[in-house]
């Protein structure tokens, strides 16, 4: 099974190989992917990291309150995505 953790207070300049290389060392990392603006195409400050069930305990623990490119992101589990109505 696999866990998604929401990554937020990222750097504008964060990409998707940003987050996992800043992530691997903590764990298996199944994916990486940074939420873009659809206009303009631009970052929007926050991403997902897909990790393996059994390490994303260790890995929040680890990351939670750590810094990439000078800014202290915030990581905890993702809550699932509510239907909009």
């Amino acid at each position: 099974m696999t866990k998604t953790l929401y990554v937020g207070n990222l750097p504008w300049s964060a990409s998707d190989t940003t987050l996992l290389e800043a992530f691997k060392p903590y764990g298996d990392i199944i994916s990486s992917r940074i939420i873009t603006d659809r206009e303009t195409g631009r970052s929007r400050g926050f991403g997902f990291v897909e990790v393996e069930d059994n390490d994303a305990e260790k890995i929040i623990e680890a990351m939670n309150g750590s810094q990439i490119d000078g800014r202290q992101i915030v990581v905890n589990e993702a809550k699932p995505k509510q239907a909009q109505y």
